[in-house]
């Protein structure tokens, strides 16, 4: 198992755990139980996204990817422009 990304939070991880699933690569979050004891642990680092050794490497792609997605012309709205409203 490899560490392949570290959410900032709980919602992007989930959503992250979502679409690697869609694409066939077993993702495990850990943390989770984590988050409610934030005001007593460091807030950085205590959630990461994990993935078999051979999935690891198309998993980071597939973030980086996402990462760097632009919304298509016309699809983002007139009152948040530069933001995609998912």
């Amino acid at each position: 198992m490899q560490r392949i990304y570290e959410p900032r939070d709980l919602l992007e991880a989930e959503m992250l755990s979502g679409m690697l699933a869609a694409e066939g690569i077993e993702v495990f979050l850990v943390g989770r139980h984590l988050i409610g004891a934030m005001g007593e642990l460091p807030a950085a680092g205590l959630l990461a996204l994990m993935a078999p050794d051979a999935q690891a490497e198309r998993a980071r792609h597939l973030i980086a990817e996402y990462n760097g997605a632009e919304p298509l012309p016309g699809d983002e709205p007139e009152s948040y422009p530069g933001e995609l409203i998912c």
